[in-house]
């Protein structure tokens, strides 16, 4: 038999519920009500089917509203704990709520704490994505500064392309011939090096720099600045043209400037030169100082004024003012001659390359960074390679080459019979130099006394070899390697 069973609270059902629905937010207990007032089973009555046995499955069937149960009793939905064992499960939370049946203060706070506890998640994101700002910004910075340490030669480059008939034409496309010229010009910064004539300058050393297509290989070949050679009709800086003439070979640069020079080089070697780059006295010392200076070996010590340069006996490390004295002085350092001071030269820019290379400032940007800003600084080059990315594009072809395929030579000359205080060049020797560089075929080098040797043992006499002449006597191969006096840049300054 059914019997009408009212809240024990005295509170009516909410009508428009149905049995057993509590709305949200509203406690099952009332305030003021006592677990006596708590409905109890009556004595003789069984709890609904299941309630007894509830283990906290927490399903809807054990709600107990089956009117057909064997007791008779019907027992509302959400009436209380009767019978049943507090699990603290979600289907009875010990306090009479029924499953599904939660308030907001009871809702589930797992997702919120998962939150709070991973705050440090968002802020490794942004501060990673900070960092990769910051740094992108740095390396932009970077960037934009070495490349606008360059200066674009616009000049030479419009003279070069009215004479672009007279120019020879390229043999191997892939090889490159870049004409390096150290300026002496004693204005500005380097007014403490000597004499300012108005600002003038001539080419203190040049060097035609071969690079073969394969890049396994590079050939630098030294232009004496006392050389005899024929300098063409070149355009001054106020728009006058020169007169071809045959004069010595640095006064091409003070006629008619870089133009004036690549095409005087041209005209001798027949090679076309595809870039050209000025570099000044301040940028080869701020490349030495970016490498923490180079060693050298000295058998006597040096007091020389003129390059500004007083250096002890033995073995010791240059910095870049000191490095500039050493390859400049020519008084007081072996018998005076150009020719001497060329050698100097070559064995420290070897001595350079090694350095850089040995230590791993071409793979590394971090070292990398000071010496293109130091040669970026005091670079002038022409729009082929007036960018970073020109510039890089150069250094990374040449990573490769083994120190030992970095050579240097000087172009085979001797006094010039009518002024021995010039140079004129050794044929059929220099030609055949110039033609090997032009073909983009290999040349080798040995040391000056080596060479000197080798020449005795053919029976060509006792002073061969010691302005670079070709060494290629003897040689069962039937096109042999034409050898000069040189060095390279795996040669030990210290071990000669």
């Amino acid at each position: 038999m059914d019997a009408d069973v009212t809240d024990s609270a005295g509170t009516p059902a909410d009508p428009d519920l149905p049995a057993g629905d509590t709305p949200q937010g509203r406690s099952q207990e009332e305030p003021g009500a006592t677990d006596s007032q708590k409905e109890e089973p009556e004595p003789g009555k069984d709890a609904p089917q299941g309630e007894a046995a509830n283990t906290g499955s927490g399903t809807d069937s054990d709600a107990g509203d089956d009117a057909g149960d064997d007791s008779g009793a019907h027992v509302p939905q959400g009436s209380g704990d009767e019978g049943k064992a507090d699990t603290g499960t979600d289907s009875d939370d010990g306090e009479g709520r029924a499953a599904g049946a939660r308030t907001w203060a009871d809702h589930p706070k797992d997702g919120s704490a998962s939150r709070r506890k991973r705050p440090w998640l968002r802020w490794a994101a942004l501060g990673a994505s900070f960092l990769v700002m910051i740094s992108a910004g740095a390396g932009w910075w970077l960037y934009k500064k070495l490349d606008g340490n360059i200066t674009t030669d616009t000049s030479a480059a419009a003279e070069l392309k009215v004479y672009e008939k007279e120019r020879p034409t390229p043999v191997v496309m892939d090889a490159q011939n870049i004409l390096l010229i150290g300026s002496d010009s004693r204005s500005g910064d380097n007014k403490k090096y000597g004499r300012d004539d108005g600002g003038s300058q001539r080419s203190d050393t040049t060097i035609l720099l071969h690079l073969a297509a394969d890049r396994k290989s590079a050939t630098a070949v030294s232009l004496p600045r006392d050389l005899m050679v024929e300098v063409p009709k070149c355009r001054t800086g106020d728009d006058k043209e020169t007169r071809e003439q045959f004069t010595q070979f640095n006064s091409a640069f003070e006629l008619g400037g870089t133009a004036c020079t690549i095409r005087t080089v041209e005209r001798l070697t027949g090679i076309r030169i595809d870039h050209h780059m000025v570099v000044d006295f301040n940028g080869f010392k701020g490349m030495v100082d970016a490498v923490d200076g180079v060693e050298i070996c000295l058998k006597e010590p040096i007091d020389d004024k003129d390059a500004r340069l007083e250096l002890p006996a033995g073995r010791q490390t240059l910095n870049g003012e000191e490095a500039l004295g050493y390859v400049r002085a020519r008084k007081t350092l072996g018998d005076g001659s150009d020719t001497e001071r060329m050698e100097r030269q070559q064995k420290f820019l070897g001595a350079l390359v090694n350095k850089m290379q040995s230590n791993g400032v071409l793979l590394n940007p971090t070292r990398l960074y000071p010496v293109l800003d130091a040669a970026t600084k005091s670079l002038t080059t022409d729009p082929g390679l007036d960018s970073l990315r020109d510039l890089y594009d150069l250094v990374r072809s040449m990573r490769d080459v083994p120190t030992d395929q970095v050579q240097f030579l000087t172009v085979p000359r001797q006094p010039y019979r009518q002024n021995v205080n010039r140079d004129e060049l050794v044929e059929p020797d220099a030609s055949e130099l110039f033609k090997q560089l032009r073909e983009d075929k290999p040349v080798a080098v040995v040391p000056a006394d080596e060479l000197k040797d080798a020449k005795k043992d053919t029976g060509e006499g006792e002073g061969a070899g010691q302005d670079g002449k070709p060494d290629d006597a003897g040689s069962e191969s039937p096109t042999p390697t034409p050898t000069y006096s040189g060095s390279s840049a795996a040669d030990d300054l210290c071990e000669q």
